[in-house]
């Protein structure tokens, strides 16, 4: 299985490139140049397996000069009893009848990066070996909330390595900056940006492509690489929990064999999502792929209008890990449905690039019509959702899966289709104490309380159990708290690297 770059499809690559590369030369993302297909019956076998043995069957399709042996020792590395805490990993939740929450948040930072961040590390270490690089490998990334620290955790201590995360200053909850402020590890930088997320990715993109600063960090004995989902080896782990999703319905009898169902994703960067659609490209029974987003709804309008603009305000809300006005991913998307048209895609992206939207053609408006639906929600409506769902369901969910749950709700209601339903859940609501704990019980109920007493009143009036990385950040030291501008975000690699 060779890999293609979205912008140029001639530039041809095997996986370990791919992985220890991050993005291609030219800007463009890394895709498989074939299809993967499943048989039923290799999907149905899935329901007699544990998370583990799907992860294996599946990463081989893909990683094709990785060993079996090589992906069961990164696959049995990043899934176990000390890094996630339940032995199904990503555990469904019946809701009712019709509707399953996809648990993702079970992991070391209790979030659904920590799906693809705890193998990472160890697919790329071994992709660094299989292609002869002799440079340590810097891990940059830019992050909206989880995927900084899920990085972080993958990351520390790893030979070979060492790994940057730049966030939005004020752009995350207080417990996502704690993980990453308190971070140990030899190997690891944190560091707050001046602006929003979209000013986070963009800075380490430009780094990324800026081909003299790649130049010096060679003469330096550093290589970049990335641990945001650009990067194929964060996004084809999230294709398998898709799977082990539905094997899990088929073995509890909830639905038969080759039965559709809808997966409702919220998501801001669109990788969660497009890990779903090519898990339905591979054969999985979908319906509808159903794209959940925040008032930041940039997604929602491209997918009802075929119009991606990115000219408008950037709002801060309750679900900050979707805060996002530009969206990586959907480049990967554009390029499948387009049918590997790696000039149209390079030209929609430079005139995002250049200015701020883009209009795809006909054709493709339909094709993605066809598959994905999309709605958004406010904070208000958010809340509502998490107050309603403990209310009927004593479920207590976080603020990010809420805005999933909403848009469900709104599809359900406009459609009429009662297809069993799988929704990401995205986050523990432990994550987001305070928003969650003001829609369950007012304001009044946190006024003047620390995070930590915060979480304490969410375990009684939840009835779950604080997750231990949450509950030991009050006896963690601040290690990381340097903040620069947009435009200093080169010279804080720099400084890390200690180039100056």
């Amino acid at each position: 299985m060779l890999y293609q770059s979205t912008r140029n499809k001639n530039v041809l690559v095997k996986s370990a490139d791919a992985i220890k590369l991050g993005i291609a030369p030219d800007g463009g993302l890394f895709v498989p140049q074939e299809k993967v297909k499943l048989s039923p019956a290799h999907i149905m076998n899935f329901s007699e397996m544990n998370y583990n043995a799907r992860a294996v069957e599946i990463l081989k399709l893909f990683l094709t000069d990785f060993t079996q042996d090589e992906i069961k020792e990164c696959v049995d590395k990043a899934y176990n009893k000390d890094k996630f805490e339940t032995e199904n990993i990503a555990p469904v939740y019946k809701l009712n009848d019709s509707v399953y929450f996809l648990e993702l948040w079970h992991g070391p930072t209790c979030a659904f990066k920590d799906m693809a961040l705890q193998i990472l590390p160890h697919l790329l270490t071994k992709a660094v070996l299989k292609t002869g690089e002799d440079k340590e490998v810097v891990i940059l990334v830019a992050t909206s909330g989880d995927t900084g620290k899920a990085a972080l955790e993958g990351f520390k201590d790893v030979e070979g390595t060492r790994i940057i995360v730049f966030y939005p200053d004020n752009g995350v909850s207080e417990i996502q900056k704690l993980q990453m402020i308190t971070q140990e590890g030899q190997n690891v930088g944190v560091c707050a940006v001046e602006g929003n997320f979209d000013d986070a990715q963009n800075g380490v993109k430009a780094i990324f492509t800026d081909s003299a600063y790649n130049d010096l960090l060679e003469k330096y004995n550093f290589r970049l690489s990335s641990a945001n989902s650009i990067n194929w080896g964060r996004l084809v782990p999230q294709i398998i929990y898709y799977f082990s999703a539905y094997a899990d319905l088929l073995k509890n009898e909830e639905i038969k064999e080759g039965e559709k169902i809808n997966i409702v994703v919220p998501t801001g960067n669109f990788g969660n999502i497009l890990a779903a659609y090519y898990a339905k490209e591979m054969g999985l029974p979908v319906n509808k792929l159903i794209c959940a987003s925040n008032e930041n709804n940039v997604l929602t309008e491209f997918i009802r209008t075929g119009v991606y603009d990115r000219n408008r305000e950037f709002r801060t809300t309750l679900s900050p890990s979707m805060d996002i006005l530009i969206s990586s991913n959907l480049e990967r998307l554009l390029f499948d449905v387009t049918g590997h048209d790696d000039l149209r895609v390079k030209q929609w992206m430079q005139e995002l690039k250049e200015t701020g939207r883009y209009e795809v053609h006909d054709i493709t408006k339909q094709k993605i019509k066809e598959i994905f639906w999309a709605g958004y929600c406010d904070d208000e409506a958010t809340s509502q959702t998490i107050k309603e769902t403990e209310m009927n369901y004593s479920y207590v969910i976080d603020t990010h899966t809420a805005v999933a749950k909403n848009v469900y709700d709104q599809y359900a209601r406009e459609t009429g289709d009662n297809t069993k339903t799988v929704i990401a859940s995205t986050a523990s609501p432990f994550k987001f104490n305070q928003s969650v704990l003001m829609a369950l019980a007012g304001e009044e109920e946190i006024q003047g309380k620390s995070e930590f007493e915060l979480l304490e009143i969410l375990a009684e009036k939840s009835g779950l159990r604080i997750p231990k990385s949450l509950s030991q950040l009050k006896d963690k030291a601040i290690l990381h708290n340097i903040k620069c501008k947009k435009e200093e975000m080169e010279k804080v690699v720099n400084r890390m690297l200690q180039l100056e």
